[in-house]
């Protein structure tokens, strides 16, 4: 990397770049797409940032959420000598907006940050192609997958709106990816030649753990314990809403300062709680799974899970925000398997045909519609018309253009084929998510090494057990019985490598143990394969 820029970048910022940093900041330099994996607290933010030192035009930041858009602005102030950042979103007052147009036209603006909602707007697209556009930094990227475990369809208009941008360089940038959501994000935004870039998964400082219950008292009590002797401050999370109240409730009657968070809450108090956490001045936040991007607070000293998360995925990723600080702390599932069977409803369901028949009738065989009279033109809610049209649009039926939602050229023209179309993916997901819940499974019900599971599941062996887990105290993780996940047989059968089931069809090697292999299928999800069946029966061809 340039002497110069490491300079500059440790002038404003402060920062000694790593070198994958430094690596993925060299290709967006060079004008080449780049997809970064890099664990939470890695700084992934400091790639557009430091690029932007040297970049002449607008650094577009497109991110998921208002608050880390303003976190991320707030950021970038309290550096005297960096460039300007501006958010645009719906939140803003129209003059405060307008402001921070003619600034960006005025050339006093560097980095923009947008929701990828404000992206399928005709008007803000011009705006920012007037300016000129050096680079397009998608921010929590997983979200453009639909395999991923916060899928957006919002996010998927834009490779589109990059094209129109004149098609600067694309930086992809999230904290968890298994190699189908790495080829899905790049295949979304239409990214050409990316480099791709994943700087380990490996958080070696957090200890892993699960505790198994049969009972459900006894397991709500276990872990309003565990969260009541812990030092420090800490998540608990839980999955249902009615279920923060009631941890955080028993919390407070053991002396902790303890409060809910949930999606379900009003605004104000979602980020009176978000604040007070950040400040330092509460010890338990109780929360779903809404507690989730942009929890940025580097001393956090325990992650404990009363229920299962939906995926490994998630559950890495939420587990990734303890100890950011590198000092020790524990990540702590708490399983019955009993509770399996909630997220297998919560995976469940698909919009009823009827629905999807409305939603796709009321959307007109030219032109669009907008979003916001999806339900009157439907006759259906809001929330049912929601989740109909994002079927469809996932399913390819329908375009989720700028003007709103359109008929596909060349897609079905009837109602009853659209319907159709969306219930075999949406009963495609459903397969996926089921697959996702059985993995949680094996995750938790593993003699192995826990540590070795999850890296493995991002297709990151580790060879030997790592001794910071439950199962590496106890010793079952050195049991001929334990499969770890270590690579003994990568030569044949590689992590990321492609292969061909004749059911299943193509899929992608995720991890080998030593007399199993599992592999992701797009059309199956995740299955396990006894190595013996895949090699005596030529289950798996390389491709």
């Amino acid at each position: 990397m340039d002497t110069a820029l490491r300079d500059r970048a440790a002038d404003v910022f402060g920062w000694d770049l790593r070198d994958a940093q430094a690596t993925v900041i060299d290709a967006v330099l060079r004008g080449r797409d780049a997809l970064a994996l890099m664990p939470t607290g890695s700084g992934k933010s400091a790639i557009y940032q430091v690029a932007g030192l040297a970049l002449d035009g607008l650094v577009v930041v497109v991110s998921p959420l208002v608050s880390l858009q303003e976190d991320q602005v707030v950021g970038l102030e309290r550096h005297p000598d960096a460039p300007r950042a501006v958010a645009v979103n719906a939140t803003k007052r129209a003059s405060d907006v307008e402001d921070s147009w003619d600034a960006i036209a005025a050339g006093d603006v560097r980095y923009v940050f947008l929701a990828p909602e404000q992206l399928a707007k005709d008007e803000v697209v011009e705006r920012l192609s007037e300016v000129g556009v050096s680079l397009v930094t998608v921010d929590e990227a997983h979200c453009v997958s639909s395999w991923g475990h916060d899928f957006r369809p919002a996010y998927l208009a834009l490779g589109e709106a990059v094209e129109r941008l004149g098609r600067p360089p694309v930086l992809a940038l999230t904290a968890t990816g298994s190699a189908p959501v790495r080829e899905d994000i790049t295949a979304r935004l239409g990214m050409r030649d990316p480099l791709v870039l994943a700087a380990g998964f490996d958080r070696p400082g957090i200890r892993i753990e699960v505790e198994r219950y049969a009972d459900a008292a006894e397991k709500r009590d276990a872990v309003v314990e565990q969260a009541a002797a812990a030092s420090g401050t800490g998540i608990v999370y839980v999955a249902t809403r009615r279920e923060t109240d009631e941890y955080a409730d028993a919390l407070r009657a053991r002396g902790k300062d303890a409060r809910p968070y949930h999606a379900g809450m009003r605004v104000r108090d979602r980020d009176a709680v978000l604040h007070a956490f950040h400040d330092g001045e509460l010890d338990v936040v109780v929360a779903t799974s809404a507690f989730g991007m942009g929890i940025d607070k580097p001393d956090v000293r325990f992650v404990l899970h009363a229920d299962v998360a939906e995926s490994v995925d998630a559950h890495y990723q939420e587990i990734g925000r303890a100890g950011r600080d590198g000092q020790p702390a524990t990540a702590t599932l708490h399983y019955r398997a009993e509770d399996l069977g909630l997220r297998r409803f919560f995976a469940s369901g698909s919009p009823k045909p009827a629905s999807l028949r409305a939603l796709f009738d009321a959307v007109p065989a030219s032109g669009s519609i907008p979003r916001s009279a999806l339900a009157d033109a439907s006759g259906l809610s809001a929330r049912t018309a929601g989740r109909a049209a994002n079927a469809l649009v996932e399913a390819g039926v329908l375009d989720d253009g700028p003007d709103g939602l359109a008929r596909t050229d060349g897609g079905p023209t009837s109602a009853e084929a659209a319907a159709k179309a969306a219930s075999a993916r949406a009963d495609q997901r459903e397969e996926v998510e089921q697959s996702r819940i059985a993995m949680m499974r094996r995750f938790a019900e593993t003699l192995g090494c826990r540590r070795q599971f999850l890296l493995g599941y991002f297709g990151d062996e580790l060879a030997e057990p790592c001794g910071n887990c439950d199962t590496c105290t106890s010793g079952s993780a050195h049991e001929d019985a334990a499969h770890g996940a270590d690579g003994a047989h990568d030569d044949a059968w590689p992590p990321e490598s492609i292969v061909e089931h004749p059911e299943w069809g193509r899929g992608t090697v995720m991890s080998t143990e030593d007399d199993r292999v599992t592999v992701f299928f797009d059309s199956a999800g995740y299955r396990t394969l006894a190595l013996a069946d895949v090699e005596g029966r030529h289950l798996l061809e390389r491709v």
